[in-house]
């Protein structure tokens, strides 16, 4: 059988793998040329034996982990599972069992083709997208992978639904026609603190500090991260002491929606909206919502940003492109600033006798 590549030695010593049909070259860099004919041996046989080089492969793959040549996707699907806990784990086993992986689940991690990924994909569901790339990454960070199945920049772009925050008519409507006293209290909550809905639900008496008019609790998605992540610190005003009033004075505040899954606590705010021919609005709209009323009145990025995350998409949402502004007359701050230097340059510190707060 004709071989299909040739060696060649330049004059400065290094061999050259030659196409005899193209006449392209590439370098071995190499000046050895027992290494040189190894290496244009390997080539030639990829070439006219691939089914035995994939084999060969196989061989190589085995020695280096006995379950590189036989593991699964499903076999990687679980083991992101087993290390997830509460919630997380139970979005995780739900959507593993998206139909849309039955194409891969039996398929062998090392042997994947990009191919199976697209099939697995081109319904363009977001879900689908967001976790088999997770899934994917997983292997890879794990080396189950030699490289990746799809290269980063090639992987389709999920195409999510457009996020709007909820108005206030809206926001009024819904709780006009609440009948369920701890639903409506719910929903007023979530206007105005900005509050996910399993933070504020899971809200219990003693996380109110009513000499300082504060709530504070440990966000429910931080918790994995221990004791590193500091509790939300929220001071409320009026209105919210009015709802906190009306709430049980020890325990849970919100008795029966705490026990409650998020989705269905999410289905029960659909069916109200649906009722009022509301579009577009979910629990999570309520984030955005505060968000966007704290852009409008000039809130600082810095509180907003403590109040509902660092990390909040609510925030970069609504304080990037989404909510709309009207900039104030420089000569109007300037006259303020003039006036009060001090109060437009940092916020009002009340201070604290902490020797007597200690012998209390």
């Amino acid at each position: 059988m004709k071989q299909p590549y040739g060696l060649v030695r330049r004059p400065w010593g290094v061999f050259y793998l030659k196409n005899k049909i193209t006449g392209a070259q590439t370098s071995l860099k190499t000046d050895d040329r027992h290494e040189a004919q190894r290496l244009l041996q390997a080539r030639n046989e990829a070439l006219n034996q691939p089914h035995f080089n994939l084999q060969l492969a196989r061989v190589y793959l085995n020695g280096a982990d006995p379950k590189l040549g036989t593991r699964t996707w499903q076999e990687v699907m679980e083991h992101i599972v087993g290390q997830k806990t509460d919630e997380t784990r139970r979005r995780w086993e739900v959507a593993i069992k998206d139909k849309n992986f039955d194409g891969i689940r039996r398929q062998t991690v090392a042997e994947t083709r990009p191919e199976q990924f697209y099939r697995a994909l081109e319904d363009g569901k977001v879900s689908t997208n967001v976790y088999l790339r997770r899934i994917h990454n997983h292997a890879l960070g794990m080396e189950w992978l030699l490289k990746s199945v799809i290269p980063r920049l090639q992987w389709p772009k999920p195409m999510f639904k457009t996020k709007r925050a909820i108005t206030a008519a809206e926001h009024t409507a819904i709780v006009g026609r609440e009948v369920n006293a701890e639903r409506r209290d719910f929903y007023e909550l979530l206007w105005h603190t900005g509050a996910s809905q399993t933070d504020a639900a899971c809200l219990m008496a003693e996380d109110v500090d009513w000499n300082s008019c504060t709530l504070c609790y440990s966000r429910r998605k931080l918790k994995s991260r221990g004791t590193a992540v500091k509790p939300a610190l929220i001071r409320f005003g009026e209105d919210v002491a009015a709802i906190l009033k009306r709430r049980p004075q020890a325990g849970a505040l919100f008795e029966y929606l705490r026990t409650v899954r998020p989705g269905d606590r999410a289905t029960e705010f659909k069916q109200r909206c649906d009722g009022l021919g509301i579009k577009c609005v979910s629990l999570h709209s309520y984030r955005y919502a505060w968000a966007e009323r704290a852009l409008k009145c000039g809130y600082p990025e810095r509180f907003a940003q403590q109040a509902l995350g660092h990390n909040s998409k609510a925030i970069h949402y609504a304080y990037s492109k989404n909510a709309e502004v009207t900039v104030p007359s420089l000569d109007d701050w300037e006259k303020q600033w003039k006036e009060n230097p001090q109060g437009m340059q940092k916020p009002k510190v009340v201070p604290v006798d902490f020797q007597a707060a200690q012998g209390q």
